[in-house]
């Protein structure tokens, strides 16, 4: 089964230390069931120093940075654009055959 929430996809989270807080998801690793959630579930990464191949005096930069870490799917919900409130996702298919997201809530096609 296809994951139900995509990038670009505005959320809220619905469980964990981030619960209540909205954000857009950046990417989602469905082998995994987690989604990357724009600015929540931040962690300290230590990072090396590297030079860059190819580019002259480009340097990735070290120390300690910070990036938005996974989410489990189960612990967030698409937001309805239509009233601003979390609700779930339904599949609905049209007469020519193609699938579309909608939300539950208001019956709104996502796509």
């Amino acid at each position: 089964m296809s994951a139900r929430i995509k990038a670009e996809d505005q959320v809220m989270v619905i469980g964990g230390k981030d619960r209540g807080k909205r954000g857009r998801v950046l990417r989602v690793d469905p082998k995994h069931d987690r989604v990357y959630v724009e600015g929540l579930n931040i962690v300290k990464r230590h990072q090396r120093p590297r030079q860059v191949a190819g580019a002259q005096r480009a340097e990735q930069v070290g120390g300690v940075i910070e990036k938005e870490g996974p989410i489990h799917i189960s612990n967030v919900m698409l937001v309805d654009p239509k009233d601003d409130k979390p609700t779930r996702i339904g599949i609905e298919v049209a007469d020519d055959g193609k699938r579309y997201r909608i939300a539950r809530r208001s019956g709104t096609r996502l796509d």
